[in-house]
């Protein structure tokens, strides 16, 4: 039994997982050291998709920007090699972003639990938190703290809920919780899912978010969907080529996805959330449209 309540143990576990997977000094430099060496490969590759979802963000480099659950540094290597000044890393274990930093992968990090953060109220311009939001025991803890911490914005990318993105999976969905409960779980085999580290897989989507910056009162949410999601073991020691059958192979399935993802008929595998605290620029507006992010103005509060 780990801690003295369910929250508790999800922390140690998660704490204790790199440790586990890493359990000696070189183990964890090798691991820290492929993100060096990557460039060009197929991981690289589909780190960037990622990645690119940023750009719209990245004109203003003085801003100050923290990433959470960042256990590598990697996000923060990212945004400082756009040339973003102040970017602190931050995870629930700093034991890999010690060395990290040591590597000259970051220049400052912070150990950190998203969903209690020591760090003052719209102490940071930008709060990042990629492929990390569906590991947290209480996800909408850490969204609210994000949300306090931040000045400008929080930045989500994580596995989207496709029930309302998808009619006919809701309508499915209706029919056989009427036949029988627990018959659609024979049919969707993912819709609650675990991780073995002993998370539930927290999906997400834009009406979700909507309603919270309503809730919060804030003035705006964008919102992108995308296909990233083609990792597999040994995927960053593969050059990202064509001719590559495996890259090639990649390719041909994302380019079928996107498309029939722009038709409706399905939605992305992922979705980028961005929270606006304040209404941003016309610049950073302009560059969100281009970058294909759907922008929603959320209707003022008449009685406050």
């Amino acid at each position: 039994m780990y801690g003295n309540s369910f929250e508790e143990g999800s922390y140690e576990r998660h704490a204790g997982w790199y440790h586990s997977q890493f359990p000696d000094m070189e183990k964890k430099l090798r691991v820290l050291r492929t993100f060096k060496t990557y460039q060009g490969s197929i991981h690289h590759w589909l780190q960037d998709q990622f990645f690119q979802q940023l750009g719209p963000l990245l004109h203003d480099k003085v801003a100050s920007w923290l990433t959470l659950g960042d256990a590598y540094g990697h996000d923060a290597q990212y945004l400082l090699s756009q040339d973003v000044k102040s970017v602190t890393a931050s995870d629930l274990n700093d034991n890999l972003l010690q060395l990290a930093k040591q590597e000259g992968l970051i220049h400052q990090f912070q150990r950190l639990n998203a969903e209690r953060m020591d760090l003052e109220s719209s102490s940071l311009d930008y709060v990042l938190c990629k492929e990390s939001y569906h590991h947290f025991p209480r996800p909408y803890a850490a969204l609210y703290e994000m949300v306090r911490v931040a000045r400008k914005a929080i930045v989500l990318m994580e596995p989207q809920d496709p029930l309302i993105r998808m009619p006919l999976l809701l309508g499915l969905y209706n029919v056989l919780n009427r036949l029988r409960s627990g018959l659609i779980d024979k049919v969707w085999k993912n819709r609650i899912s675990y991780e073995s580290v002993g998370n539930f897989v927290y999906k997400v989507s834009e009406r979700e978010l909507e309603k919270f910056a309503a809730g919060l009162n804030l003035p705006m949410i964008a919102t992108k969907s995308f296909n990233p999601n083609f990792w597999f073991e040994g995927s960053d020691q593969i050059e990202a080529k064509l001719s590559s059958s495996k890259f090639l192979r990649i390719r041909l399935k994302k380019m079928l996805l996107d498309l029939l993802m722009k038709l409706g008929i399905i939605p992305g595998q992922t979705l980028c959330l961005i929270a606006f605290k304040e209404v941003p620029n016309t610049e950073v507006l302009n560059s969100l449209k281009l970058a294909g992010f759907r922008i929603s103005k959320i209707k003022a509060n008449p009685y406050i």
